[in-house]
């Protein structure tokens, strides 16, 4: 049930990215495409994400945990990527800042939902 919720959370937290940035857009329907995106962007989170993260650990605290912030944003970029090549759904975005801020917006929206709902 947990798995879900999570789901959930994310998915509404890409749509508020979606909603937000004009440079990221829904591709193959207006909450298709987020969702989509959004199970990819779970599958990396559980599986590819935790590994960057240990790798990169000298850059984040030279950074103070700025570096996570672009972590996130790759995340994103290759969940889109994925989505889109795999499927033909999922969202596009723009350049790499967009993908920055979006992960920003996604961030932020998963904790305050997180919070509410978990």
């Amino acid at each position: 049930m947990t798995a879900i919720i999570s789901w959930i959370i994310t998915f509404v937290a890409v749509l508020a990215a979606v909603g937000i940035m004009p440079g990221i857009r829904p591709l193959g329907g207006r909450y298709a495409g987020p969702a989509l995106t959004a199970v990819f962007l779970a599958l990396i989170n559980v599986s590819i994400k935790p590994l960057l993260q240990a790798l990169s650990l000298p850059v984040s605290i030279v950074t103070l945990g700025i570096f996570a912030i672009v972590i996130n944003a790759l995340m994103l970029e290759l969940a889109s990527w994925l989505s889109n090549h795999v499927f033909k759904s999922g969202i596009v975005i723009d350049s790499f800042g967009q993908a920055f801020l979006g992960s920003i917006i996604i961030s932020v929206v998963s904790a305050l939902l997180g919070v509410v709902l978990l």
